[in-house]
């Protein structure tokens, strides 16, 4: 059994991961789950959440924000809308995010056009400020 896996994350812009990891816990559409070296093949979409992995006992945090997550022999790709490390999050914008989309759910029945785009915008801020918050620890 390999010691180590490839972990490779990628948003349309960029390669925002391409590292070595120990292990890596990541948030599906259906609950978190968590992924160890000789992982059997697995694909899975994710949702807005968090993806942590560890290297040497070092562990990195990062919000995401929809996604596919494939692993294979020890390879994990992983390719996402948006990829932001927990020092990276502006703490301040995603707290006025926060208050911006829940203060438009208020005003907005579930059956409005606009309706899932703010929870969505909602679920993201709130992420982003859990995430955020692990940096800070």
């Amino acid at each position: 059994m390999a010691e180590k896996m490839k972990l490779e994350i990628v948003t349309p812009y960029k390669k925002v991961v391409d590292t070595e990891v120990d292990e890596v816990t990541a948030t599906g559409k259906v609950g978190e789950f968590g992924i160890l070296p000789g992982h059997a093949p697995f694909l899975t979409s994710l949702s807005i959440g968090e993806l942590c992995y560890k290297n040497d006992g070092v562990g990195v945090c990062m919000a995401l924000n929809w996604g596919y997550f494939e692993v294979k022999d020890d390879k994990i790709i992983v390719l996402v809308e948006t990829a932001e490390y927990a020092e990276e999050i502006d703490v301040e914008r995603a707290k006025a995010a926060l208050g911006r989309a829940e203060e438009a759910l208020k005003k907005l029945s579930p059956e409005d056009k606009q309706f899932k785009i703010y929870e969505a915008a909602l679920e993201r801020a709130m992420i982003r400020v859990q995430v955020a918050g692990r940096a800070r620890k």
